[in-house]
């Protein structure tokens, strides 16, 4: 992140207030952090165990964007999470997520920088992996990227599909976005009712075709319990909805160029 440009002001670590950690400064607290640098966001990387806590105390310090890479946080602290950052009017990334990255910009993730170029096209995905070879193939291309954003791939994460899709909607940077899907949850039929009111094209492309009804696909979320959760029925609602429907992620730049 800090190779990248991010402007890391310090970490946070109980217990290890007065440490330096690559010439950044460790607080016990993140009030500490926040009243000496104004700092405004916080990426959580502590056991699941410890994660809502950690996010909790970043939401009462008044930060406005919290990312949670943990994986394993259980679906209640997800939930409270997800709650109080409602309450407060804060925006959380996650849990079990890659984070976001702005081309150009900054990071507040675990993404491979150098698979991202700046360009016109966001990328808001479940899968981490799949985001990165998205991001890897617009760039060979020469689709450079705006935003990229990882929202997580548990059966519940606190920022939807929906919701980033409507501040792609919004951003000026992004002219264009592809949103990847997995099996699972409604997340994506919840983004094609959106898709059908937005403006900028979309190309979706929604993993886990084959799986089998009952089986797992990595994600604590993806796995199908009902006809609504599989990859048949989310094309269907996407394809509905107006988006480009991508068999295989190597298409999702010639369907780009066709819609563009």
């Amino acid at each position: 992140m800090l190779e990248y440009g991010t402007k890391l002001v310090g970490g946070v670590t109980p217990g290890k207030g007065g440490q330096w950690v690559e010439d950044l400064p460790v607080y016990d607290t993140v009030r500490e952090a926040v009243d000496r640098h104004e700092a405004n966001a916080s990426i959580i990387f502590v056991p699941a165990s410890s994660a809502k806590d950690a996010a909790l105390e970043a939401l009462e310090a008044g930060l406005r964007l919290v990312v949670i890479i943990t994986e394993f946080v259980p679906i209640q602290d997800s939930m409270e999470i997800k709650r109080r950052a409602t309450l407060s009017g804060a925006r959380v990334i996650g849990p079990n997520c890659p984070g976001l990255l702005s081309t150009g910009v900054g990071k507040l993730g675990i993404m491979p920088a150098d698979l991202y170029t700046p360009g016109p096209v966001g990328i808001v995905a479940r899968s981490a992996t799949l985001s990165y070879e998205v991001a890897g193939l617009l760039t060979e291309v020469g689709l450079g990227q705006s935003t990229a954003v990882g929202v997580g791939g548990d059966a519940v994460t606190c920022t939807s599909l929906l919701e980033i899709l409507r501040h792609f909607e919004d951003d000026q940077q992004t002219e264009a976005v592809v949103l990847v899907g997995e099996i699972g949850g409604v997340g994506e039929q919840q983004a094609a009712s959106f898709i059908r009111e937005m403006e900028k094209p979309v190309v979706a492309f929604v993993a886990g075709r084959s799986i089998a009804p009952g089986k797992r696909f990595g994600h604590a979320g993806a796995i199908v319990r009902r006809e609504e959760g599989t990859a048949e029925a989310k094309i269907a609602a996407l394809s509905a909805a107006g988006a480009a429907i991508a068999l295989t992620p190597s298409q999702i730049p010639s369907l780009l160029r066709e819609i563009m």
